[in-house]
């Protein structure tokens, strides 16, 4: 089910009062699939897999139903050990990462096949291949807004580190497909986004490979430098211009939560100064909910033990959920129920 079910205008993402009127009329209509994926293969740092369940207990379910968004969780996935996981060159845990996402895929399916708006709780970022693949398996051609301080679009062959949060995007892209080896467990996973169907908000830190990658395929983004000279407003309007001037096409977004700023995220594995802020990122998530067209969001990359204090936990956690609840209506103005009556004296 769309974002704010079927508005009259989908090609603009303008703060205009009377969108925002059609915005809380249509509020009742939502409806979130939560799926966790406690899952921390796709890179070496432990803790990660606590994501899931710090989002929820920070009332992720309680406040999405406040605001009138009906909510199904799903639980978390649970996913198997895979015996005889050895490196492949400097590829790490390949087999368990392309188990744990084919898992995911079904699991998205299922949420998509149900009506709701996906809701993927990482886990890291590699679950953005089992989360694209499986939302793009039930509504077709997509439309991908990837927020992140890095590109993620690495090959097995461009990457330094091996690690397969680093290289989602380019198991997904139809243009990549002859740069990817094969691989044990991902011969399951079949290319379902073209590079112009993709934009990226929030990038400063991109490996060479990628920045090839990233201007070989003319693929459209707004780096940090972007950001600041246009304005989060600009870039929002340009990206929804962008993306709805061919085919209106579902949108997923992909939000790591280390594209906004360490000092209001620490808690995140792979942290990178000079990022949105908070007030950015939340328009981001707002924007993108009202252009009717959001059909399914990660949030990855949430890791407690990287924190130094429980305060930068609980600052992580809750930019989470804001903009979590953000994709789904929420309004800084304020909301209230469309049937919602001044009590009489």
């Amino acid at each position: 089910m769309k974002c704010v079910g079927t508005l009259l205008l989908l090609g603009r993402c303008v703060s205009r009062r009377s969108l925002h009127h059609d915005h809380r009329h249509h509020q009742a209509q939502q409806s979130a699939g939560i799926i966790g994926a406690p899952f921390s293969r796709g890179q070496p740092r432990a803790g990660v897999e606590r994501g899931p369940d710090l989002i929820r207990s920070a009332g992720l379910v309680h406040r999405l139903n406040q605001q009138g968004c009906a909510v199904k969780d799903y639980g978390n996935l649970t996913f198997e050990e895979v015996a005889g996981d050895e490196s492949l060159g400097l590829m790490r845990s390949v087999r368990a990462v392309g188990s744990a996402n084919r898992r995911l895929s079904e699991a998205v399916q299922k949420v998509k096949r149900d009506g709701h708006t996906s809701v993927l709780l990482g886990g890291d970022h590699s679950l953005a291949i089992g989360s694209i693949h499986g939302h793009s398996a039930l509504v077709g051609n997509l439309s991908v807004v990837w927020v992140d301080a890095h590109a993620d679009i690495n090959t097995p062959l461009t990457t330094p580190t091996g690690n397969i949060h680093g290289q989602p995007m380019s198991y997904l892209l139809h243009e990549l497909q002859s740069k990817i080896p094969i691989l044990p467990n991902f011969s399951w996973i079949k290319p379902c986004v073209s590079a112009r169907d993709v934009v990226y908000i929030g990038l400063r830190d991109v490996d060479p490979g990628e920045h090839c990658i990233l201007k070989l395929l003319g693929v459209k983004l707004f780096c940090m430098t972007e950001v600041d000279r246009l304005g989060v407003a600009r870039v929002m309007e340009e990206t929804c211009d962008y993306l709805s001037a061919k085919q209106k096409k579902p949108i997923h977004l992909s939000f790591d939560i280390d594209a906004i700023d360490p000092s209001v995220t620490p808690a995140t594995g792979t942290p990178v100064v000079g990022g949105l802020t908070y007030r950015e990122g939340v328009y981001v998530t707002e924007q993108l909910c009202q252009t009717g067209l959001l059909s399914a969001v990660d949030m990855v990359e949430v890791n407690p033990l990287r924190a130094q204090t429980e305060r930068d936990v609980q600052s992580t956690v809750g930019t989470a959920v804001d903009l979590l609840l953000g994709c789904f209506g929420r309004l800084r103005e304020g909301n209230h129920p469309s049937d919602y009556s001044l009590p009489e004296p």
